[in-house]
């Protein structure tokens, strides 16, 4: 159970793998805690806030500024956000194995700086963009952004992209490292995680695009700059207090030995008293890897195997670890194709609705991605103060629910949000088409805030469930991975769009679901309710593995060494 791995990796950390900022051994009663924490989780909130006033804002940037069509402004601003979150691979690959988490963040988080100077920089300087140019009214005439000008923006844009990729499984990470795996306080650290995630998400979609809007993008830009740099200020504030835990070298050569091992041992089997280099408990999954811990006997008992032919039992078992949860990952892509819809098409649905909220004040639809995060910032800690608590006593589990349980009850509620996005759109394209009333935004909040709760019970107990396998020294590549989920989410939905429209356009002479530009003739609701019914169906899948990685994951009793056959050689006893 993860429960056991997690003891393992407990013991690990205490035998005092972790370090101060001298490089010597931490003290428990001088280092990590929440003291230490805080600050990380400041670079978390400020971080995030300078990269999604960036990300929110970013299109009409691209069209109004540098001039790019709107099919290549919308290609450009995708890009960017899939190739952050592939990136986060990079970042947690590079710290856990040569720089740590604390110079990672530090070194990736100057080039996320200089990104946003170098765009605010451009912004501000008429010579370094194209000339002024309104696209709508002459598109045709006005000059796209090319040569040094374009060279720029993309240096400046990809940097950004660099920067935040490698900082963020890093802050993650890092936090959680100053606890121990089976502390209580590692879930609260969780949850303050993504309530500092919640409060920069929600103050980058009010506040600082209302300035971008108002003040323009140079200042827009300036200000994500100064916004970064503020969150350095705060990692760099509590170095003294980080127990950071060094760097293990190449995280993926272990896992190359044991897959290279286990295939050149392939033939051999390990009867009941074989030789093995299988000196600790070891789970029934995969059995197939455990060749790759025979030891062989060829009469020269001082001749000691090559890395890449004998591996550790501790090696085999990592590298089925993580196996064993690419399934679990696997499962929030889904997930996250829901996602994208509140991000695209209820943006739009919103854009179709009545958006005032007095005489003189109308509420912008993509502010409507902000009502999670409103209620997020209220939900959380009244989650972790009092439902942790009173779970944990009929439970007597430390976090209330399992990490599994977590992510299991947010994949089940997501259908719940497109079911009632479903409804909505019917109800809204109704009013629309039969008695030509436009009803009200506030209709739209339900599928929000529905998914609001679900985001929080999915995201943070993935993080919570990757961060506790036992991969000794592989955190941050765990919780990049974790990131990933995102691109791939939103990757899926495009294709789902276009699979969904020729489908629907060869079976209609009307055309497909989401063919139209007018949400009045397109048929939204239908696409909704495909989408509750891929998501009840990613959760059926998803018990599926929860359960068979709970049943596989407990090492067996302990068994007498085995020996050595050769498939097929009867002359060896």
């Amino acid at each position: 159970m993860e429960e056991r791995r997690g003891n393992i990796k407990v013991e690990i950390k205490e035998e005092g793998s972790t370090v101060d900022w001298k490089g010597k051994p931490s003290n428990p009663n001088k280092h990590g805690g929440f003291r230490a924490a805080s600050f990380v989780l400041g670079l978390q909130a400020f971080e995030i806030m300078a990269i999604a006033a960036v990300g929110n804002n970013l299109i009409t940037y691209v069209i109004n500024e540098m001039h790019f069509p709107l099919s290549n402004a919308a290609n450009i601003v995708t890009n960017f956000v899939g190739t952050i979150f592939l990136l986060t691979l990079l970042g947690g690959y590079l710290s856990d194995s040569f720089l740590g988490s604390f110079w990672s963040m530090l070194i990736f988080g100057f080039l996320e700086l200089s990104g946003f100077i170098l765009l605010s920089v451009q912004a501000h300087v008429p010579q370094l963009k194209p000339a002024k140019c309104n696209m709508v009214v002459d598109g045709g005439k006005c000059e796209e952004a090319k040569g040094v000008e374009g060279l720029i923006f993309f240096v400046a844009l990809y940097l950004v992209a660099l920067g935040s990729g490698g900082v963020k499984p890093n802050m993650i990470a890092h936090g959680a490292d100053q606890f121990s795996v089976h502390s209580k306080k590692l879930s609260t650290y969780f949850n303050a995680a993504y309530l500092a995630f919640s409060m920069g998400e929600l103050i980058a979609l009010t506040v600082l695009v209302w300035i971008q809007t108002h003040a323009g993008m140079d200042v827009g830009f300036g200000l994500s700059a100064a916004v970064m740099a503020m969150g350095l200020i705060s990692l760099v504030s509590g170095t003294v207090y980080y127990m950071n835990k060094p760097p293990q070298g190449s995280i993926f050569t272990p896992i190359a030995q044991v897959l290279v091992a286990a295939v050149l041992k392939r033939k051999l089997i390990c009867p009941s008293n074989s030789n093995s280099n299988c000196d600790m408990l070891h789970t029934q999954r995969f059995r197939f890897l455990d060749k790759a811990c025979i030891k062989v006997e060829d009469g020269n008992n001082n001749k000691k195997e090559s890395p890449w032919r004998l591996c550790s039992a501790n090696q085999v078992e990592n590298v089925k670890i993580l196996i064993s949860v690419i399934p679990i990952f696997g499962c929030t892509i889904v997930f996250n194709t829901i996602l994208a819809q509140l991000q695209t098409f209820s943006v739009q649905q919103g854009s179709a609705m009545d958006t005032k909220l007095s005489n003189s004040f109308h509420i912008p639809p993509a502010s409507l991605q902000s009502i999670p995060y409103i209620m997020l910032i209220f939900i959380i800690p009244l989650y972790d103060k009092f439902f942790v608590p009173y779970v944990s006593k009929i439970t007597g589990h430390e976090s209330g629910i399992s990490p599994l349980q977590r992510i299991g009850s947010g994949l089940f509620s997501a259908s719940f949000s497109m079911i009632s996005a479903a409804l909505m759109e019917k109800k809204r394209r109704d009013s629309a088409l039969y008695s030509g009333k436009t009803i009200s935004i506030f209709w739209i909040t339900p599928q929000f805030l529905i998914f609001g709760l679900s985001e929080m019970l999915t995201a943070v107990g993935l993080i919570e469930f990757f961060y506790k396998q036992s991969l000794k020294g592989m955190q941050a590549f765990l919780t990049a991975i974790t990131y990933c989920s995102y691109s791939f989410g939103f990757y899926l939905s495009s294709v789902l769009v276009s699979v969904v429209n020729k489908i629907t356009s060869a079976s209609s002479d009307g055309g497909g679901w989401l063919s139209h530009n007018d949400l009045n003739k397109d048929r939204l609701d239908l696409f909704y309710w495909l989408l509750a019914v891929l998501s009840f169906l990613n959760f059926i899948n998803y018990l599926f593995w929860a359960t068979w990685h709970c049943n596989h994951s407990t090492p067996p009793p302990p068994t007498v060494p085995h020996e050595v056959k050769e498939v097929g050689d009867e002359n060896i006893p």
